[in-house]
């Protein structure tokens, strides 16, 4: 088959999933859901079969090990899918909701009501879990989705795809809600992007910056996501020693291959005396490399990098970490408007007029006070799961959950009002 045929044909398809979808009810849509966790539950060998084959296809192509971990599934990952699907099926319709309503002085009523945004492309690397919650996410949000995974998760995101289509059917409901591009071939990823704002609203890149970059600059549709992760902690001289070796220690090392992980730590040059020395032992103590300034460089009894400019553009996903040390919120908030990515920063700090300043000043899509920047997730802010995280200054922003996937409409109620 040719191939722009085999994409135009898929979003033939959507189009008329999207008409049969807007006429669900939100008991038929939960009731696919709760089909399609059973389904994950049942066939549990069979996804991890289809994932080792990903797996021991990586491991051919010296994939690092870092993406490796992302791709892996296990018992334990599938049941923290299902935990997924569970909160996404308590949540209310996110369709048809009247956010706002007046009345004018003519006796025109107008309101506001969510809708769904339509056909959605979404565009991913790497993690096996995104095909589940992106699926779910958009079927309960009335928004039909085409998915393409990264080839090195081909096997996975088949199958779980597929269930989900099993789903749909075994409760008589358009089993093209959800499609999943069979195709490995890269020239339907420039068709997707290029080739169909005649069937796709919207698409949503999670992935690397080769991937992000590559979507900027190919799609004739909106675009919502993250271009990096370059996320901060700073501490400021009035943070607690406790509280920021707890969180710095967290935000780095609790996951580093994930884009709420830290990757540049700012330290007031006030308490470097108190606090660099604690904090960075802990960090080393863990595996950690560091790459700091000079000031940073007498607080390290060992070897240590020194820190180039390109050390704060840099997003590492792994277990290194660039830090420098500042003169106070104002040059903190600085640096990380200067090279941040507008993702997720915090401040360690005791002093609320301090925390204030910085939370206001910070241009990220996420700001944190005394926690971690890996509660980045759309899961951690209650969302059950997340399609990715927007850093644009247009809506949506942050972790892009259930209500973030709806835009509005106007709907006007008169009784035979005309304008003067």
């Amino acid at each position: 088959m040719n191939k722009n045929l085999y994409m135009k044909k898929i979003g033939e398809k959507a189009k008329t999933a999207s008409l049969n979808l807007s006429t669900l009810s939100i008991k038929k849509k939960n009731s696919v859901l709760r089909q399609f966790s059973q389904y994950l539950k049942k066939h549990e060998k069979l996804i991890l079969n289809a994932n080792k084959k990903d797996i021991s296809n990586a491991k051919s192509k010296n994939i690092k090990n870092n993406m490796i971990d992302r791709l892996k599934l296990d018992s334990k990952k599938i049941k923290q899918i299902r935990n997924s699907i569970k909160k996404i099926i308590i949540f209310k319709d996110p369709v048809g909701k009247t956010l706002s309503s007046w009345k004018r002085p003519n006796g025109l009523i107008i309101k506001r009501v969510s809708i769904p945004i339509g056909i959605i492309g979404v565009i991913y690397e790497s993690r096996p879990n995104v095909t589940s919650d992106v699926s779910a996410l958009c079927f309960k949000s009335g928004n039909v989705v085409i998915l393409r995974g990264g080839s090195e998760a081909f096997h996975s995101n088949k199958i779980l795809a597929k269930l989900f289509k099993r789903a749909l059917k075994n409760k008589k409901c358009d089993e093209n809600c959800v499609q999943f591009v069979e195709s490995r071939d890269r020239t339907h990823v420039d068709y997707l992007l290029a080739g169909m704002k005649n069937y796709i609203d919207l698409i949503i890149p999670r992935g690397g910056k080769g991937l992000v970059k590559k979507v900027l600059k190919k799609s004739s549709v909106s675009i919502i996501g993250h271009y990096e992760g370059l996320c901060h902690v700073f501490v400021d001289k009035d943070a607690n020693i406790t509280t920021a070796i707890k969180v710095v220690k967290n935000s780095k090392m609790r996951n580093v291959s994930i884009c709420g992980a830290a990757e540049t730590l700012l330290i007031d040059k006030m308490c470097l005396k108190t606090h660099c020395k604690p904090i960075l032992n802990q960090l080393i103590k863990i595996g950690c490399k560091i790459i700091g300034d000079k000031s940073i460089k007498k607080f390290i009894s060992g070897k240590m990098k020194i820190a180039k400019e390109k050390d704060w553009n840099t997003e590492y996903l792994s277990p290194s970490i660039s830090v420098k040390s500042v003169n106070g919120v104002t040059e903190a908030i600085d640096h990380i408007n200067k090279y941040g990515s507008s993702h997720t920063d915090s401040i360690i700090t005791k002093n609320k007029k301090t925390a204030k300043k910085f939370l206001s000043k910070i241009k990220s899509s996420i700001a944190i006070h005394n926690a971690s920047t890996q509660f980045a997730d759309g899961g951690e802010f209650g969302f059950g799961a997340e399609v990715g995280i927007s850093t644009g200054k247009l809506h949506p922003r942050g972790p892009i959950g259930l209500n973030q996937l709806t835009t509005y409409k106007y709907i006007l109620e008169g009784n035979g009002q005309i304008r003067k």
